[in-house]
């Protein structure tokens, strides 16, 4: 952990008229840095390293989704949490991922300071890149806390965002297989 963090931190509750000497304060500075550190490991993540080699030959050229994956992130213009659920979608051209590491590739870019809409094509077009795919389609569903908690206060908004490419992008009836088979 850095010590460093830690120490703005303590700025920080300081300078919002926290006594960082009382109990319970005495380590949050540390466990602040701390939790930073975790929700943006994406920061020293690549794709390589994600994906572990773990593409696979396969014959099968239909539909794969992953759907409901759970995602963590955070807004790059105030630094609070969005919460929600990222479906992915790939048409394989001879070779299929890992299960888990498509997962995986959501949590990275998601444990970035970033905004919805370009994590979901950074999601995508990564996707694409380690399959080799024939199409690729992301959708994204999140609540964010800066529009709820602060500012507008709209509780019940939902932010959806989506990236199509290759067969997604250039065929109708690809892309509303995808969107029908994530329906709830």
């Amino acid at each position: 952990m850095s010590d460093k963090l830690a120490q703005h931190y303590a700025e920080i509750l300081t300078e919002l008229g926290e006594d960082i000497d009382r109990d319970g304060l005495k380590d949050t500075p540390k466990r602040a840095a701390k939790a930073m550190q975790f929700l943006t490991r994406g920061y020293h993540q690549n794709l390589d390293e994600v994906v572990n080699n773990a593409i696979f030959e396969s014959d099968n050229d239909e539909m794969v989704i992953v759907k409901d994956i759970e995602l963590y992130s955070m807004c790059e213009h105030h630094m609070l949490p969005f919460i929600g659920k990222c479906h992915v979608a790939y048409l394989p051209t001879g070779k299929v991922i890992g299960l888990s590491k498509i997962a995986r590739i959501v949590d990275m870019f998601g444990r970035r300071l970033q905004i919805q809409e370009n994590m979901t094509k950074q999601i995508a077009e990564a996707i694409m890149q380690v399959t080799n795919a024939s199409g690729v389609g992301v959708i994204i569903e999140a609540k964010h806390m800066c529009m709820m908690m602060r500012g507008v206060e709209k509780q019940n908004s939902v932010m959806k965002t989506s990236v199509m490419l290759g067969n997604f992008r250039s065929k109708p009836a690809t892309r509303t297989e995808f969107l029908t088979l994530i329906k709830d």
